[in-house]
């Protein structure tokens, strides 16, 4: 079964971690579909994958299903997806995105300000350029020379009430070499929200099509808060995404310095690779972030969803929590992904 471990592996994994940690049996069994299908993370992926099935239905390309349900949640105002999402701790939204098709063509940007779709900019960089990763004011300048708006510079009303709130706890004021300051002292990003949701609610997905084709592709605002310049995983191919048409397509959310330290989808891809199932690569891949460090696992979340070529597709995460949505012919549902700390 994918959902247990090794014993001898287990006791090796625990060995390294303190005596909190446990693991969590309960795992979903393999799962199966046939193609087309598309999985996005997230509850709220249930709406992304609607916009997504409107073409994989219609027989189209993995790659236009995952730009569409990504311009459906960048017009969303949410906290952490387009420009309506929580601001850095200097009170600018800044976002970041990427995409990759089945041919291992790539294009990202990030730290995009003002501009409604990065997604389908980061589509632009990668069929317009020799180049994969546009930054900053060239990423808006390149956006704007390819015919993409400028809007407005301020906040949603939603994010505007949390960035408030916000500054009153942290007193937070600009200071030169704050950063050298202890992560505690309130200026950091939280990895949670107050209400206890995690701050990374990306929108990663991955998508199957009739052909046979894989695709992927993240949109984000990033962490609420993060310091102004700080960019996670979602704009790095091989940490927040990554497509291998031979083997399969993953993505991830959660704290995305941690799932760049092991090139994380990059990793999940290799592991099915080699032979396992999408949730077997996703679960060793989670346990090798938290062999890493136990101690500092406990504290964060980093979750990832898989699809093979031949339609299985899995989830596993850090901590209890992360959800995923399938839209397939055969069902429209949304998964709690099992997890290592329970």
């Amino acid at each position: 079964m994918p959902g247990k471990i090794h014993r001898r592996k287990f006791i090796q994994l625990s060995a390294l971690a303190t005596p909190v940690l446990s693991y969590s049996p309960k795992a979903n069994a393999i799962r199966f579909t046939n193609k087309p299908i598309m999985i996005s993370t997230w509850d709220e992926g249930k709406n992304v994958n609607a916009a997504g099935w409107k073409i994989l239905q219609q027989q189209g390309r993995a790659l236009d299903a995952i730009e569409a349900g990504a311009i459906y949640i960048e017009e969303v105002e949410s906290c952490c997806v387009g420009l309506g999402a929580y601001p850095d701790r200097d009170g600018t939204v800044t976002l970041d995105a990427c995409i990759m098709d089945e041919n291992a063509n790539c294009g990202a940007v990030a730290g995009l300000e003002q501009i409604k779709h990065p997604l389908s900019v980061a589509r632009k960089v990668m069929e317009t350029t020799p180049h994969v990763l546009l930054v900053g004011n060239g990423a808006q300048q390149f956006a704007l020379e390819n015919g993409f708006a400028l809007q407005p510079k301020q906040l949603s009303g939603s994010a505007q009430k949390a960035y408030t709130e916000w500054l009153k706890k942290s007193e937070y004021k600009p200071a030169i070499n704050i950063e050298n300051k202890k992560a505690d002292n309130g200026n950091a990003a939280p990895p949670f929200f107050k209400d206890g949701k995690p701050n990374h609610d990306t929108m990663g997905m991955i998508a199957l099509d009739i052909h046979g084709n894989l695709s992927g592709g993240v949109t984000t605002s990033g962490m609420a808060f993060k310091i102004h310049g700080r960019v996670g995983d979602s704009a790095i191919i091989g940490a927040g995404l990554f497509v291998d048409n031979e083997a399969g397509a993953a993505t991830s959310s959660g704290v995305g310095e941690e799932v760049i330290r092991i090139n994380g989808t990059h990793t999940v891809i290799e592991l099915m690779r080699n032979g396992l199932t999408p949730e077997q690569a996703c679960k060793k891949t989670v346990e090798r972030i938290i062999q890493r460090n136990p101690g500092k696992a406990k504290t964060l979340q980093v979750g990832f969803v898989a699809v093979n070529k031949q339609g299985m597709f899995g989830a596993y995460a850090i901590q209890k929590g992360f959800t995923y949505a399938v839209k397939s012919n055969a069902e429209d549902k949304i998964y709690h992904a099992p997890f290592f700390f329970s």
